[in-house]
């Protein structure tokens, strides 16, 4: 599938944009699944004020989705249409002063969590079992091994759609289980997070170990997308997949890991629409067995193929990290 051109007209309106943008460009490189449509336009900004000076001169009616490493997120086989930020080199920047980490939204967690440990900071050795980068941290309060981003939170910077910059403190954001209250409209650019004075070598042989616990519980090593469901209230959701006879069920090369059955995994030549089917089929299963509704985790965006409108319902209707 491909989407009219929208770049010429983007050069004409932004003639001092120095940032790449590329048309229909593909996705599926950028998904840790490997599946999906391209996006319309994608913008992979130069810095800071790169990415507000296009946003205040974007067209309002032009839907905007930023992704960072792409690992919670399925992009549907018809593409996205609009325009698809991709935070990447110039936001990956992370920097220890004392003991606060400064982490761009682009920045692999684990590479957050490698540069405190150095600094001989504990705390955040949590980030090495969280894939993705900051900027989807930031929005879904990404956790594992019994931590989670509101626990090391300091501050935030974004720009909003209008392409105003905004900041953020604890309370702003209004953490909750794998959500923050930081509005829809913006795209997190950095952070700034605390550690403790720790010993260097107790934190990265934790890190160590959260690595060995990973690679033999979870499908580490293949095309996946991170947990698919969240936990529901006083369960888990690999449980009641579990109890629900779907370890292991496939359709097509969308199958549920056996390793973990709260993973999908494309085993080589699996759609988006075979991975969300099967992800839908486990709801179902487990509704019949458990009476639980499990929510997705797992970011779902664009359109099946041959669709014509934008994102999924619920729509992403503004600019929004993605679990990334």
């Amino acid at each position: 599938m491909s989407f009219p051109d929208l770049t010429p007209a983007f050069r004409v309106a932004m003639p001092d944009l120095r940032g790449k943008l590329s048309p229909n460009a593909p996705l599926a490189g950028m998904s840790w699944f490997r599946t999906g449509g391209p996006a319309q336009a994608l913008f992979e900004p130069a810095d800071e004020l790169d990415l507000a000076y296009f946003l205040t001169r974007l067209d309002p009616a032009i839907r905007v989705l930023t992704i960072g490493l792409g690992s919670n997120m399925l992009v549907r086989d018809g593409g996205l249409e609009g325009v698809v930020v991709r935070l990447g080199k110039p936001f990956q920047e992370i920097a220890v002063q004392g003991p606060l980490i400064r982490a761009g939204a682009g920045a692999p967690d684990v590479k957050a969590a490698s540069a405190a440990a150095e600094a001989g900071l504990a705390g955040l050795a949590f980030l090495r079992g969280v894939p993705g980068a900051i900027g989807g941290a930031l929005r879904m309060n990404a956790g594992a091994y019994g931590a989670e981003i509101k626990d090391v939170f300091v501050s935030c910077r974004g720009v909003r759609r209008n392409g105003e910059f905004v900041t953020f403190s604890g309370r702003d954001m209004d953490f909750s289980y794998r959500h923050c209250g930081a509005p829809a409209d913006v795209i997190f650019t950095n952070a700034v997070f605390s550690g403790e004075a720790g010993d260097k070598s107790a934190i990265l042989a934790e890190m160590a170990e959260i690595t060995r616990t990973r690679a033999q519980t979870q499908p580490v090593n293949t095309r996946t997308g991170g947990s698919t469901f969240k936990n529901p209230p006083g369960a888990k959701a690999w449980e009641l997949i579990d109890k629900a006879g779907c370890r292991g069920l496939a359709i097509g090369d969308a199958q549920v890991s056996e390793l973990h059955c709260n993973f999908l995994i494309n085993r080589g030549t699996a759609s988006a629409a075979d991975l969300e089917a099967l992800g839908e089929t486990v709801r179902a299963r487990v509704l019949e067995t458990s009476g639980v509704t499990l929510e997705w985790e797992i970011k779902r965006v664009g359109v099946p193929r041959g669709a014509a409108s934008f994102f999924e319902t619920p729509a992403v209707s503004a600019p929004q990290n993605d679990g990334a």
